[in-house]
């Protein structure tokens, strides 16, 4: 990965990027052993309201993100990035000190808030610190997500358990406040957006054409497929674990996380093969993924955990090469717009998963605890991640109808911009 010398410091920008991004999974994983905790805690009638404060904090997610694109075009990504994790981690202290639901709903949402400001801009940062491997550099911030996605849950399920749910709460947005605090002062504000002997590039419209905003939503929709066959094989999964295979809690936590322990290693692996040849590498291990949604209710129960973490390694990998070719498809100025565009509504989709997934399983009534009853469920996901590949040619089309130019930085412009392979 060729890397900036002098003052310069983007490989640390980029490690620090990964942190910001293990803590923003981390929120959105850690209330999930709370559940219970939190009901006894604040008198609430069912555990439908506990779950809810989830199902809050990511509509405040994925909602904005397109605003907080917008803003991450015209603003300081990095001073974004360091604003965010503190909301997101203020968010969360507040949550610890919460006395009754309503201030635990604003609470959360405000939380929520803050995760926003990340991907828009951390996505469009890094893609212009790293123009000649945006696929390895965003594979390895994944790593990130992976880690707090793991860590989420195993800690504060730990935690609670000697010291009650308040306490890991309180202790990870801490955690974020301070992050947030060294982001500042380590990380590297990006370069000027367009230097005194470069063409500028700064366009008032995010998209040119009607036709490219058709496309545009064509494609995020695409991979709304994929988002919710994504969530789908985590909120399925454990009730299909329980139900069907007679894990309990401790087991299905661990299948899990394996999903996001085989992505450690995959997503920069993917990603650093991918600026080599970025479409055929996101289809290889999609249609992977594919197959093994498919087969998944199929194997036999001894080998369902290591099927999850051959599942997370292939699929999870996806993630930063979409995020690479959609950078590398649209121009810099409108790079924060964009990617807070295609978030929102993908996600969105996405987000539906969870409660869709509650829905198929109450309605096998009895069946509910047959494997055979599932066959059907897993098929449909396959089916969605199968016509999810559209997104591919929608995200190549794009990238031909906008000939985005390449960003150089001042210092690394002696070198030969690389520009991976759109096939």
């Amino acid at each position: 990965m060729k890397m900036n010398t002098g003052k310069a410091h983007p490989v640390r920008t980029l490690w620090l990027c990964g942190a910001l991004h293990a803590l923003t999974h981390i929120y959105h994983v850690a209330l999930m052993p709370l559940y219970l905790l939190i009901q006894r805690d604040l008198a609430l009638e069912s555990v439908e309201h506990a779950t809810l404060l989830l199902t809050l904090m990511m509509l405040a997610y994925f909602l904005p993100s397109y605003a907080m694109g917008a803003l991450a075009d015209r603003l300081s990504r990095k001073k974004l990035l360091t604003a965010g994790l503190a909301i997101n981690g203020l968010g969360y202290i507040g949550l610890a000190f919460a006395q009754d639901y309503g201030w635990a709903v604003i609470c959360v949402m405000i939380a929520g808030l803050g995760g926003s400001f990340f991907h828009p801009a951390a996505t469009s940062m890094i893609a212009r610190l790293f123009p000649a491997s945006t696929g390895r550099a965003l594979g390895l911030i994944g790593v990130g997500a992976s880690v707090g996605f793991f860590i989420g849950p195993l800690y504060s399920g730990w935690r609670a358990g000697s010291a009650g749910w308040r306490a890991p709460v309180l202790e990870l947005g801490s955690v974020g406040v301070l992050m947030a605090g060294l982001f500042a002062w380590l990380a590297q504000e990006e370069p000027p957006r367009t230097q005194p002997n470069e063409r500028k590039i700064v366009r008032e419209k995010l998209f040119a054409t009607p036709a490219l905003c058709l496309l545009f939503i064509a494609m995020s929709f695409a991979f709304g497929l994929r988002d919710f066959t994504g969530s789908s094989m985590g909120s399925l999964g454990s009730l299909f674990l329980q139900n069907a295979c007679g894990f309990d809690l401790k087991q299905t936590g661990m299948a899990l996380s394996a999903i996001f322990l085989a992505s450690v290693v995959s997503n920069p692996l993917f990603g650093h093969l991918s600026d080599r040849g970025r479409m055929r590498w996101t289809c290889a291990v999609l249609l992977v993924s594919i197959v093994v949604v498919g087969i998944f209710p199929r194997v036999p129960a001894q080998w369902l955990i290591p099927t999850f973490a051959l599942y997370g390694f292939f699929f999870m990998a996806n993630y930063p090469m979409v995020e690479a070719a959609l950078m590398e498809a649209v121009p810099d100025a409108v790079r924060g717009r964009a990617f807070g565009f295609f978030i929102t509504l993908a996600g969105l989709i996405g987000n539906l998963s969870h409660w869709m997934a509650g829905n198929w399983v109450k309605s096998l009534g009895a069946n509910a605890h047959s494997t055979r009853a599932y066959y059907p469920l897993y098929g449909q996901l396959a089916l969605l991640l199968l016509l999810s590949l559209l997104g591919l040619p929608c995200l190549h089309a794009i990238r031909k109808r906008e000939k985005p130019a390449p960003d150089v930085l001042p210092d690394t412009a002696g070198h030969a911009f690389r520009d991976p392979q759109f096939k």
